[in-house]
């Protein structure tokens, strides 16, 4: 059986509650949730106090504290995953940003490898609240935006999760760029 094909049989009995299911799934998922969150936090600063074992621990956690979920597949897996380190972030972010209260205003980045939690709370909450109403125009730019931004997920990886050629990803995270843009223009 694939390692794709064994993670899906392991996430279906980790949602009928097989807790040993749930300790085989772990070794599975981990290494490419570690992947992600290193993606991510790669060009942070090196006394960043979110590390990316400690966000993986924390996404995961979250990620199977999820009992409503009904897990399709390894990639809806790691979509899910993308949401969850999503919120993760901004809720870092939102406590960051109060402890910094009237601090100057500073422009945000879209290139998603050098997003910078220390320094760029009040941004990662506009980019938060931009993808949410990007979602209500366009819910799959929106999912590639979050997937780039807050997942650090390449191209081909959100193109089998969302079940698109990577073609029609460059081109949505093209669009979703521009449209940001002109987002954080009008502000």
């Amino acid at each position: 059986m694939s390692d794709s094909g064994h993670i899906t049989r392991l996430l279906a009995e980790v949602q009928k509650g097989d807790k040993s299911a749930l300790d085989a799934l772990y070794p599975h998922v981990y290494s490419q949730l570690k992947k992600i969150a290193k993606r991510h936090l790669a060009y942070e600063r090196g006394v960043h106090t979110l590390q990316k074992t400690a966000l993986v621990h924390e996404l995961y956690l979250k990620l199977l504290g999820q009992s409503e979920v009904d897990w399709q597949n390894r990639a809806h897996f790691y979509s899910i995953a993308s949401r969850c380190m999503r919120q993760i972030l901004v809720d870092y972010a939102r406590k960051k940003s109060a402890l910094r209260r009237g601090g100057k205003n500073r422009p945000i980045t879209l290139d998603e490898e050098k997003l910078d939690l220390e320094n760029h709370a009040e941004e990662i909450i506009e980019m938060n609240d931009l993808i949410d109403k990007l979602s209500t125009i366009d819910a799959r730019r929106s999912q590639v935006v979050e997937m780039r931004f807050f997942g650090g997920m390449s191209i081909p990886e959100i193109s089998e999760v969302l079940e698109v050629t990577t073609r029609t990803v460059d081109r949505d995270w093209a669009k979703a760029k521009l449209w940001l843009y002109n987002e954080l223009k009008a502000m």
